[in-house]
């Protein structure tokens, strides 16, 4: 009986784990650039009692990994708006070092700076500022990042690749560090820079609250075999104490 209460433990940190991502996806649908937080659970098997072949399965904590699925893309027709076409992202110079995002909502500062909506400034293929002539007319951005003005490339957007599956970490949202190094992307036709659009969140509302009731439900079912396996051992203990 207490191998089943051990296993219905598991199942509810489980289970609240995955109810942590659903809020966090749904708490970031109107994300641009987002990308949602899915949970691989795994089978462990543990050996109970004298016999070594009695074996109770347990599901693990689970191991958090992002979504590949790329997000609706919005035309904005704002020429300092860009997409990322493919599996690549933008880099940013932030306070905690080097991120990568999806978001592609730039501007310029005073000075001619390419930056983020939050400030930070975009790198270019080699990890530098972009740095542009806020009087040199027009940004055209060709699909491998490079910038002209007045007819004259300026730099090139930066757009890099990192093995997310090695380990990430979040960062205001849309954007993540990541265990292993970026690097950039080169002579990748799969990849590119869309000019005048924005990547939305590619978190599925709909399918993120069947999951979330489907997820409650379970819930609540592990809930109540707890409470059945904790009457039952109560009993059980209640009549052998009073057989003696």
């Amino acid at each position: 009986m207490q191998s089943g209460m051990y296993v219905s433990l598991s199942a509810q940190r489980a289970l609240d784990k995955r109810l942590t991502t659903i809020a966090d996806n749904m708490a970031n649908i109107n994300t641009v650039g987002f990308r949602g937080t899915e949970v691989k659970f795994d089978e462990v098997l543990s050996k109970t009692g004298n016999d070594l072949n009695a074996k109770v399965a347990f599901v693990s904590q689970g191991n958090d990994y992002l979504s590949e699925r790329n997000g609706e893309l919005q035309r904005t027709g704002n020429d300092l708006d860009f997409a990322v076409k493919g599996d690549a992202w933008f880099s940013l110079e932030t306070p905690a070092g080097r991120v990568l995002t999806r978001d592609g909502r730039f501007t310029l500062t005073d000075t001619g700076e390419l930056v983020s909506v939050r400030g930070y400034r975009v790198l270019d293929t080699g990890g530098a500022p972009i740095q542009l002539d806020r009087t040199g007319g027009e940004v055209h951005v060709g699909r491998d990042g490079t910038i002209v003005q007045n007819g004259r490339q300026i730099s090139q957007i930066g757009l890099f690749q990192a093995d997310v599956s090695k380990g990430y970490l979040r960062y205001d949202n849309s954007a993540i560090t990541t265990t292993q190094q970026p690097q950039p992307v080169v002579d990748n036709p799969s990849v590119g820079v869309l000019q005048g659009y924005i990547e939305q969140s590619n978190v599925n509302g709909v399918q993120e609250m069947t999951q979330l009731i489907q997820v409650s439900r379970a819930f609540e079912s592990v809930s109540s075999v707890m409470g059945q396996t904790e009457n039952s051992l109560a009993e059980t203990i209640k009549a052998l104490g009073g057989s003696k």
